[in-house]
């Protein structure tokens, strides 16, 4: 019963999130290929696109607040973005301790840290945009908790249909290839050493039951040094 009444919470959500309707690029974010649907009706991250390159974009990320899941353990990204999502769904009908309803947003995220191996557990954190009404004081809830993001930058890789476990790495992959031998790549690699804790970010905009004009995205943050020409 239980495991029944969590699907239909799911599928309502995502249902939420349909929007058919193509926008156009705003003007600090041209150079995109498709404008994310969602994000003509409800709010997501603002950002400004500082340059396109072959195959991503460059993106500065303004401050922002995340709610987000404690690291889920899973051979499937599908799996725990589930499971995660669901969590937070709880989270914005008013499972929190403020019992206090939320405005759903997007894109909903997913950290990966991948596994050493094909067959074992990757790590995934799955997290929710909260609206800037609700970042001063998000409410708490029992198994979450706040990310909160200063100004970053992000390498960006965008394509279409539905995010599985055997696209996902080859879409990270391409994204890497194209960075390859960028002062950028030199950039994402020094984040890395330095917080080995998020290989790369799965960014979702749409409803399953949207067969049209989906959009994905492949994210890579990094910290740009004081005086980089951009």
């Amino acid at each position: 019963m239980a495991a029944g009444l969590s699907m239909l919470k799911f599928s309502v959500l995502l249902g939420l999130l349909s929007n058919l309707n193509l926008g156009l690029w705003p003007e600090s974010s041209k150079g995109l290929k498709i404008f994310p649907p969602t994000c003509n009706r409800i709010e997501c991250p603002s950002f400004e696109t500082v340059h396109v390159g072959n195959g991503f974009e460059i993106r500065r990320y303004n401050s922002s607040t995340w709610m987000s899941t404690s690291p889920i353990q899973d051979i499937s990204l599908v799996q725990a973005t589930r499971t995660g999502f669901l969590q937070l769904f709880d989270y914005i009908q008013g499972k929190n301790e403020y019992e206090q309803t939320i405005e759903m947003t997007a894109p909903v995220i997913t950290e990966v840290l991948p596994s050493d191996g094909p067959f074992c557990e990757s790590s995934f954190t799955v997290s929710f945009y909260v609206p800037k009404v609700n970042q001063a004081n998000p409410p708490p809830a029992k198994g979450l908790h706040i990310q909160q993001w200063k100004a970053t930058y992000a390498a960006v890789r965008q394509f279409s249909g539905f995010v599985s476990d055997s696209n996902i790495g080859e879409e990270a992959a391409a994204l890497q290839a194209n960075l390859a031998g960028t002062d950028w790549a030199a950039a994402i690699e020094k984040r890395r050493a330095e917080d080995p804790t998020s290989s790369y970010i799965v960014a979702q905009y749409n409803s399953p039951f949207e067969f049209y004009n989906r959009v994905n995205e492949i994210w890579l943050l990094f910290d740009l040094e004081e005086g980089f020409a951009i």
